[in-house]
């Protein structure tokens, strides 16, 4: 009997699961795809009231969308955070 063909359904209850799981970072691999995904976008962090407003990284872009919208074309340069 090939062991590969041999499945066996295995059943998972919540008394099997560990209370905590620990990762080991040194085991880590770095993501392959981060350097594609570079250039294409940025993290904000929203305050917690603003973020209770929207549901989703969609909602959020279409109001700033919007919003640009309204903007004159040309806006003044903002400096930089170091």
């Amino acid at each position: 009997m090939n062991p590969k063909n041999d499945r066996t359904a295995i059943m998972v209850t919540e008394d099997d699961l560990p209370e905590e799981i620990y990762f080991d970072y040194a085991k880590a691999k770095p993501n392959r795809f981060a350097e594609a995904l570079k250039d294409q976008q940025i993290l904000v962090a929203l305050d917690p009231d603003v973020a209770a407003v929207f549901g989703s990284a969609e909602s959020v872009n279409r109001v700033l969308r919007a919003l640009i919208q309204t903007m004159p074309s040309k806006m003044p340069e903002v400096a930089s955070l170091p």
